[in-house]
């Protein structure tokens, strides 16, 4: 006989969740087919990635171009990666990651354009000084 599980507190499950550190970093949601890319960053991949699948899927997506390719190409035409992360700092409780996260992206769409891809973004690269 198994023993009974003890009640599961739901509060405590929510505010450990809250309080967990989500990976962040940049990621991709890229067109098989053509190359293209949409490039983001985001304090929690996890999320921002299945908001990206969850718009795309619904018809919403804000990015009216991808979303067309979406409907004509289908959802196997597309992968979602995550490009690069970045590590939470211990020491740096207050760390504000927005800097770091802006370099990375713009770093990522410098490479895609590099090599040829194209991409979905019609935010500007941004400088930094």
């Amino acid at each position: 006989m198994s023993q009974p599980q003890p009640p599961v507190d739901r509060k405590t499950l929510v505010r450990a969740y809250k309080d967990s550190r989500r990976p962040m970093g940049v990621y991709c949601v890229r067109n098989r087919e053509t190359g293209e890319a949409l490039i983001g960053r985001s304090v929690d991949l996890p999320s921002v990635l299945n908001r990206e699948q969850l718009s795309l899927r619904l018809g919403g997506h804000p990015n009216r171009r991808l979303q067309q390719d979406w409907h004509a190409l289908g959802a196997d035409a597309f992968v979602f990666e995550v490009l690069d992360t970045l590590a939470w700092p211990e020491d740096t409780p207050n760390f504000d990651p927005t800097d770091d996260l802006v370099l990375l992206e713009n770093m990522w769409r410098n490479r895609m354009l590099a090599v040829g891809h194209g991409s979905y973004s019609a935010r500007p690269i941004e400088r930094h000084s």
